[in-house]
């Protein structure tokens, strides 16, 4: 493991990555629009923040913004559009292809925004698309509910379930992105809109499994089933109840 930093050997030279033409006064402007924190190329903890689950992947975004609110997002968003820049959203960083970052361009980080609300009446999930699959089954888990979802605790809930979802409450209950309600969508223009069976529902089809880069998934609502906990031998298991 290099000290060097993430997805570096230490014999690996750096490359020179080339510096976007944005006015200073344009950043800073946008740094002050924003709750959560903005990390250029070079500040301290650059390297980290711009780390991926998948080592191999070696992206460096000349900006990454940390968004913590869906203002946050809009206000990414906009910049990326009006200074023409690529722009790519990190939910929780597992993406194999490393798709959850970018060169010389924008990272939208939603670690953030990880939020989650259950609706026991309903059996329903509302979940920020920060959050990680260990957020969602400590929530539902003091409610005796589950959500279909993957294998790893630490896998991002947008991207799993935006993917299609395969895990152990598959064979019963589908797919993770089966059990999708609606979401809640910034869009290109910097509009936020909801989508689900009645609204927005050509955009509700494309986040299903249509197609990508229709904007970003700040939250969305799912289904949840009764389930209990089980643990043998260290390991935890489910049973339906």
């Amino acid at each position: 493991m290099s000290v060097l930093g993430p997805n570096r050997s230490a014999t690996q030279p750096k490359v020179a990555s080339a510096e976007p033409n944005v006015p200073a006064e344009a950043v800073l402007a946008f740094e002050a629009q924003l709750r959560g924190d903005l990390v250029r190329r070079g500040d301290a903890g650059y390297d980290d923040a711009r780390a991926l689950y998948n080592g191999m992947i070696d992206k460096r975004p000349w900006l990454i913004a940390r968004c913590v609110d869906v203002a946050d997002v809009i206000a990414t968003v906009g910049f990326a559009r009006d200074h023409g820049l690529p722009l790519a959203v990190r939910g929780g960083g597992h993406n194999g292809g490393g798709l959850g970052s970018v060169d010389d361009g924008v990272l939208l980080d939603l670690s953030g925004l990880n939020g989650v609300r259950i609706d026991t009446v309903a059996r329903t999930v509302r979940v920020e698309g920060g959050a990680t699959w260990s957020k969602v089954d400590h929530a539902t888990h003091a409610f005796g509910l589950a959500v279909p979802n993957g294998i790893f605790s630490t896998t991002g809930v947008g991207g799993l379930t935006l993917g299609g979802g395969l895990g152990h409450l598959t064979r019963r209950h589908g797919l993770t992105i089966d059990n999708l309600l609606e979401v809640d969508v910034v869009l290109a223009d910097g509009r936020l809109v909801t989508a689900n069976t009645h609204d927005h529902r050509d955009l509700f089809w494309v986040v299903r499994g249509g197609g990508g880069n229709f904007g970003v998934v700040c939250s969305g609502s799912t289904r949840s089933t009764r389930w209990s906990a089980v643990r043998r031998s260290g390991r935890s298991r489910t049973r339906r109840t």
